[in-house]
């Protein structure tokens, strides 16, 4: 039907005369000439329909957004002045000869590739929503990813191995889904959380190298970064260590990114224990390109008459951290109690901080209610520590070492969103030395368990308390 698709147009076929498909972007009556943008899987077109082809005029008339079209023009040149720059046909547009209306559309809920539509809406109506120039993007670069991971992997002699989905229930961090068996009434299938079960089998089978992009599902309650039903890569290889794994699995990422969005990323990736991630950044997946970091005060401020700093400088398991915000000084007092009810839902009691007007004054040009409670030592250390400059804010995390690591590793990420400090660059981390957990049966709760690469010391910092739960899922994932 079509010898052309809309977006493979260009100069080169000035003259000559093409038959093309697609869907009504937009249509604009100017003054007895018709322009149509028509679109199709490779992008936009400009038609033009003019009243000296009366038949396909009278069509064009009717047209209205999302109809879709077979049109038979000449390619020419637009006019001097209607070039369109941020289009890639923009320089040229069809003159219709003929116009077939293929099917009419009623009218929208909302308009395709337009923003204003609530997410409700666009999933009640996906197959509009998957129209749209964005939707589009992202499923072809899902595909292009993948296909990128199949050729890296192929080229290093791993096989491609397709597991059942149909298997029984294995012990894992999440319920399964059950199928139930005409065959055998009262019998169920469990749908795979993960390809677990299979791994060993296949191993021992002597595949040394094998991997599948496999479907996994969990009946659990959603999470920001977990649906019931996800897709994962799952790679197994053997004769290999810890050190080959992670060399191979970076060079599969680096290959990837440079592939498919044309990055180059770090040569190595940097490198952070689970330790030292949490104490520098409250969580055990930083991102790094937001810059500020969490500070240890508490050896500045144990002697302070300040108990809210004292008591937890002194304790066990606890710690006085500052987060220095760039810039942060001119934030409302409105802002500020809005982060501190934020942190306070997490789980803080609150949230202390100090204004720094002018970083060389001294106890003069700081502001804050708990100043007149830190002696000048302390406030010159926390200065000095931090790296403060003029109209900066120190925020300060008092209590328990997992909620200063929870609040602050937090309010680190929405204050870096809300003031536009992220980097629009991707920083790719390995977070190594993760500790591990068991049930204790006596007592019902979560114990650590040492990990062999960190020391007994590296679990007195309490991190696992905060959510044991996710901490063991993501140490056995």
């Amino acid at each position: 039907m079509r010898t052309h698709l809309c977006a493979r147009v260009d100069r080169s076929l000035l003259g000559a005369e093409l038959n093309l498909c697609g869907w009504v972007q937009r249509r604009r009556d100017h003054g007895g000439v018709i322009f149509i943008d028509l679109r199709d899987r490779s992008g936009l077109l400009q038609v033009v329909v003019d009243p000296d082809c009366p038949e396909a005029f009278a069509r064009a008339e009717s047209v209205r957004n999302e109809f879709v079209l077979r049109v038979i023009g000449q390619v020419r040149l637009r006019p001097e002045g209607t070039i369109n720059l941020e289009l890639a046909t923009g320089e040229i547009e069809i003159l219709v000869s003929d116009l077939e209306i293929l099917n009419v559309s009623d009218p929208l809920p909302f308009q395709v590739g337009e923003d204003e539509a609530t997410e409700a809406v666009r999933l009640r109506y996906r197959y509009l929503d998957l129209r749209g120039a964005r939707m589009q993007d992202n499923l072809r670069l899902r595909h292009q990813m993948i296909r990128a991971l199949h050729t890296y992997l192929d080229e290093r002699d791993f096989v491609e191995i397709e597991t059942p989905m149909l298997t029984r229930s294995t012990p894992e961090g999440a319920r399964d889904y059950l199928v139930p068996s005409r065959i055998y009434p009262g019998q169920y299938f469990a749908l795979p959380q993960s390809p677990q079960m299979f791994k060993q089998l296949l191993m021992v089978s002597g595949f040394e190298r094998y991997y599948q992009i496999a479907r996994c599902f969990r009946d659990e309650d959603l999470r920001a970064d977990r649906q019931p039903e996800f897709t994962q890569l799952d790679i197994e290889l053997s004769f290999v260590d810890e050190v080959g794994v992670m060399a191979m699995m970076e060079d599969m990422i680096r290959t990837t990114f440079r592939s498919v969005l044309s990055v180059e990323l770090p040569n190595p990736f940097p490198r952070l224990t689970y330790v030292e991630a949490m104490q520098r950044f409250g969580s055990d997946r930083p991102d790094l390109r937001l810059g500020m970091e969490l500070v240890e005060v508490a050896d500045l401020v144990a002697a302070s008459e300040f108990k809210v700093f004292s008591t937890p400088a002194t304790a066990e398991d606890c710690r006085v951290a500052v987060l220095c915000v760039p810039s942060g000084a001119a934030l409302t007092r409105q802002q500020i109690d809005n982060y501190t009810e934020f942190v306070k839902a997490i789980g803080a009691a609150g949230l202390a901080y100090i204004k720094v007007n002018d970083a060389a004054a001294g106890r003069d040009g700081l502001q804050s209610p708990i100043v007149k409670f830190l002696s000048d030592e302390a406030l010159t250390g926390v200065i000095e520590r931090t790296r403060a400059s003029s109209g900066d804010l120190l925020f300060f995390g008092a209590d328990r070492t997992h909620i200063v690591n929870s609040a602050l590793g937090a309010l680190r990420v929405k204050i870096s969103h809300d003031l536009e400090l992220v980097n629009d660059e991707w920083r790719p981390l390995w977070v190594s030395d993760f500790p591990l957990v068991e049930l204790d049966e006596e007592s019902g709760g979560w114990q650590s368990l040492h990990h062999p690469f960190t020391s007994p010391a590296d679990d007195d910092l309490g991190l696992l308390e905060s959510d044991p739960a996710a901490v063991r899922s993501r140490a056995y994932d």
